[in-house]
């Protein structure tokens, strides 16, 4: 990424601690994730927010896990007024119904074979790409896919955190 210092990477280390907790909050559901990234700052550059970012990710208990997922809609039904999950979320907006209604039945049986939504970094994909991965890591063990989880959250927290840090100055 960029090793220099931003506006938004100046905003995020000089704000007071609820502000940078909130913004981090954005990011991330997971209380555990926010406050080991919090805990570092100030940081030199966007890199070594990415760093903590992902080393705080590496360390999530299963149960921070499912904390930072329930902050994440089903694929296909992005919050409403969520402009982040619209965004991220904008690969589905051409599919047909009939993929629309796939994707939803094989989202149902995911979450009750796991007990927590598909989650996949859906940014610059398409619904028949999410549509594939569903239906391979469907097939996936439990300890399996909470792994494969874990790295597209990583993905998603840095693409989040790439506009934190890019937005100017309010």
């Amino acid at each position: 990424m960029t090793s220099r210092t931003t506006p938004g990477l100046t905003r995020f280390n000089t704000s007071d601690e609820a502000a940078a907790t909130a913004e981090l909050h954005e990011v991330c559901s997971s209380s555990a994730w926010g406050s080991k990234v919090l805990a570092q700052r100030p940081y030199a550059d966007a890199d070594s927010l990415f760093a903590a970012s992902d080393a705080a990710m590496a360390e999530l208990t299963t149960a921070d896990l499912e904390e930072a997922m329930a902050g994440h809609p089903p694929i296909g039904r992005p919050k409403p007024g969520d402009p982040t999950s619209a965004r991220e979320q904008r690969g589905m907006a051409g599919a047909s119904e009939e993929l629309k209604a796939e994707l939803l039945e094989l989202n149902l049986a995911y979450q009750e074979k796991f007990g927590h939504v598909f989650l996949i970094c859906a940014t610059g994909a398409t619904a028949e790409f999410m549509l594939g991965q569903i239906k391979v890591r469907i097939e996936n063990e439990a300890e399996q896919e909470r792994e494969i989880v874990r790295a597209e959250l990583a993905k998603i927290n840095r693409i989040r955190l790439t506009r934190l840090v890019e937005e100017a100055a309010e």
